[in-house]
């Protein structure tokens, strides 16, 4: 490691939370905003969610190869500055149509910064040791959307809700400070490599054409569709089913926390275990305790506590499962890690924001469409990686994995 492994794990959570931040510190603020652009669907609020996300999707397919041309760290400033000059300017959006795209801008600079991350972790590791780190990354990371909304909340309460935007600005600048003057180059010149159509459509074809790659993609992306059904819905989950929205920040906080607390575990297990065998144990849990949670619905009614402690426990399976799917997909990309960790960010990113904007979008009054999906996701990610795996579950054939 360039600097102390601890420092590395926090500068890489930090870059991470670049994201979260985004998402999880203004859902205190969404009824709020709505209310101030006069939005007449509710459901629209949840639009200044998923422009963020629309934005941190495609972009990543043309910084991934950059990344690998012209080396991770000017990659990760020039997209810190974009960050913090699109927070400031969301403070100052006239209407909701530029706030939206503001927020799309956002996303597209947040995209820049996940993909020069992902290729430094994959530049200084791999396999477990890979997982393991970025379990570390993703428990510390996990600080952030069990402390987001709690910002949010704290911010409205003393200042305009324009500052829920004007904080992510102040975030990336202290980031951009800190990475300046702490984190060298990951990329050897040597290494390097030309950005040629030739180049960039050889790398493209080697990560899409390798089974196990494509396989752990797309099955982290259909089961994370979950969790952004979740986010883009949680407060009307909080607020209107369950009349709880007053302390929707504590509660997201719980779930957020037993989230990190999987991660962090994970990173303890994953040399041990495998990832292949954690991570296929927890799909199946995850399916088990979704069908349960759908069933006490169906036979017994929406009641509150029941919902939430398994779906806690539900959402605590993502701890160990995107850490060791992320691992498993770019172990054999190290020479191309940047436009790798692109195309794994952007299929996974693109195919689990439709999917979860699909489902909130579904959102009724009741909890029923959320939780048909986290089953039908759940079994879906399954089927794909027992096709990835030709039939053989839990590193059964795959050496020590």
């Amino acid at each position: 490691m360039p600097i102390p492994r601890w420092e590395f794990v926090a500068m890489m959570a930090a870059i991470f939370g670049l994201q979260a931040m985004g998402i999880d510190v203004m859902l205190p603020a969404l009824e709020i905003i709505g209310d101030h652009y006069n939005l007449q669907n509710e459901n629209d609020q949840q639009l200044i969610i998923f422009a963020f996300i629309l934005g941190f999707g495609f972009p990543q397919l043309v910084f991934g190869p950059i990344s690998d041309r012209f080396g991770r760290k000017i990659l990760l400033q020039l997209s810190l500055v974009g960050y913090f000059i699109t927070g400031f300017a969301c403070m100052v959006a006239p209407s909701f149509g530029s706030l939206l795209a503001l927020r799309l801008l956002q996303g597209i600079c947040c995209a820049g910064t996940r993909v020069s991350a992902g290729a430094i972790i994959r530049d200084l590791s791999k396999g477990r040791s890979m997982a393991s780190i970025l379990s570390l990354v993703y428990t510390v990371f996990m600080i952030v959307p069990i402390i987001a909304p709690a910002i949010g909340t704290a911010i409205m309460a003393v200042a305009d809700w324009r500052w829920v935007f004007g904080m992510l600005g102040v975030f990336s600048g202290l980031v951009f400070i800190w990475t300046q003057f702490r984190l060298p180059s990951t990329l050897r010149v040597e290494d390097r490599r030309p950005f040629s159509a030739e180049k960039i459509i050889g790398g493209f074809k080697q990560v899409l054409t390798h089974r196990i790659t494509i396989g752990y993609m797309l099955a982290s992306g259909l089961i994370f569709g979950c969790l952004f059904a979740f986010i883009g819905a949680s407060e009307q989950v909080f607020d209107e089913v369950f009349g709880r929205g007053e302390k929707f920040y504590l509660y997201f906080a719980g779930i957020a926390g037993l989230l990190a607390v999987m991660n962090y575990s994970n990173s303890r297990f994953v040399g041990r275990f495998g990832m292949r065998r954690i991570s296929h144990v927890v799909v199946f849990t995850f399916i088990f305790l979704s069908l349960i949670n759908l069933a006490y619905m169906q036979f017994f009614g929406q009641n509150f506590w029941v919902f939430y402690i398994l779906f806690v426990l539900t959402f605590g399976c993502f701890g160990m499962m995107g850490a060791n799917f992320s691992s498993l997909a770019l172990e054999y990309m190290g020479d191309i890690a940047g436009t790798a960790n692109a195309i794994y960010g952007f299929v996974t990113m693109t195919l689990s924001s439709f999917l979860g904007f699909l489902v909130a979008r579904s959102f009724d009054g009741t909890i029923r469409p959320l939780l048909i999906a986290y089953v039908l996701l759940g079994v879906s990610s399954l089927i794909v990686i027992l096709i990835t795996e030709k039939g053989k579950l839990f590193g059964v054939g795959q050496g020590k994995e």
